[in-house]
């Protein structure tokens, strides 16, 4: 007796554990990408390079920034909105490349809080043989100074030592700045002569203006008297010696909201989480379908099927549906007459009646079928009255036989 052989079963390509977990894997990967580039500008630090508090160039303020935690507290850095509305003396250094709708920002948050704005002066360029250093090659057109500045104060910026040799910071002399720049003020905190101010307040709100950077800026540090009169100015300026906090949504800082972070942050964040939680159970659904996969049609039928189909559409394209079902209703007539066995010659009304006479016990006989065809409008009363007349003819031929 020999053993009956056994075909061992055909094994799939790849085992559907390894296949979900390879996708299962491409999805939180694909997910972690798409959160890490939404969410990236919010932990890029703003330029370190120009009139920034990051900046180590000689136009930047990282040296005042540090030179503040060295002698006191830590300075603090603004970055989002909830920042912006403490109660800290907040300095706002303004460059040339800055967000004039950030400035307009702060100062709607900042209407009734102490904050110092200190204006740009200079223009520079980067140097390639040292990263984050800038050479300045000549002043701002007044009319760029004069732009910030109009956002802030009625005012415009003047231009000149005069004869200001020394500026008085709290009774500390230090040497006047290349090119002072300063506003026309009665009554200035810091002044650069007759009527004229270094530093300035507005009347009507805690702003102060420093008309000329170079005073804190890190160019300004180098000097040991500045950098003490530097101390000097803030400490004027801090309200009940309170902490300090420099502005970086100005250079670029902070949050701004697209369409991607709405889908991944409340309240939209449930919604997307429903979203994603419907696809997982699609795709669950999907690798267990029931039932064997549905074989795919051809797109053009083989004989009559084919011919049926393509007289219908071309009946539908030429708009002459509205006739076929008288044309159904006279081709059954003389199909039933052939059928039944009618007399010869018999055609229209006479061949009507005479087959009505075949069901005299139907309230329903042939005309009233026929006539319902020929009346119908649409495919579906064209479709009703077909089967109806069909089925009285097949059942007058099961009578006769």
């Amino acid at each position: 007796m020999s053993a009956a052989t056994v075909e061992p079963a055909a094994q799939e390509p790849f085992n559907r554990r390894t296949l979900f977990w390879g996708i299962f894997a491409s999805l939180l990967a694909a997910a972690g990408f798409f959160l890490l580039s939404i969410y990236a500008p919010d932990f890029r630090q703003p330029g370190n390079d120009g009139a920034t508090p990051l900046s180590k160039s000689g136009v930047g303020y990282a040296g005042l920034a540090e030179w503040l935690r060295l002698t006191g507290e830590t300075p603090a850095m603004a970055r989002t909105e909830d920042d912006l509305g403490t109660d800290m003396l907040l300095i706002v250094t303004i460059s040339p490349e800055s967000d004039p709708a950030a400035l307009d920002h702060i100062l709607e948050l900042r209407e009734d809080l102490n904050t110092l704005f200190v204006l740009p002066k200079w223009q520079t360029l980067p140097l390639e043989e040292h990263e984050g250093w800038k050479m300045k090659f000549g002043r701002l057109p007044d009319p760029v100074v004069n732009q910030w500045l109009g956002r802030i104060a009625k005012t415009q910026i003047g231009v000149g030592q005069d004869k200001v040799r020394q500026l008085d910071v709290e009774g500390r002399l230090v040497a006047a700045p290349d090119e002072l720049q300063w506003v026309a003020d009665e009554h200035p905190i810091i002044a650069g002569g007759n009527d004229k101010a270094v530093l300035t307040e507005l009347d009507d709100k805690p702003f102060y203006i420093l008309t000329d950077p170079d005073l804190i800026n890190n160019a300004a540090l180098a000097d040991s008297a500045k950098a003490a009169a530097a101390l000097d100015l803030i400490a004027l300026l801090q309200p009940e010696n309170g902490q300090v906090m420099f502005d970086l949504t100005l250079h670029g800082a902070g949050r701004k909201y697209d369409l991607a972070k709405l889908l991944v942050e409340p309240p939209f964040l449930a919604l997307t989480l429903t979203i994603l939680a419907a696809a997982g159970l699609a795709f669950l659904r999907g690798l267990g379908r029931f039932g064997p996969p549905r074989a795919e049609q051809r797109a053009i039928a083989f004989g009559k099927r084919a011919l049926v189909d393509t007289t219908a559409m071309l009946l539908r394209r030429a708009g002459r549906l509205d006739e076929l079902g008288g044309r159904y209703a006279a081709l059954m007539r003389v199909r039933a007459g052939a059928l039944l066995g009618a007399p010869q010659g018999l055609q229209g009304e006479a061949l009507d009646r005479w087959l009505d006479s075949r069901d005299k016990d139907e309230v329903s006989g042939f005309t009233a079928r026929a006539q319902a065809a020929g009346e119908a409008k649409n495919l579906t009363q064209m479709h009703e009255a077909a089967e109806r007349l069909h089925d009285w003819t097949a059942r007058r031929l099961g009578e006769r036989r």
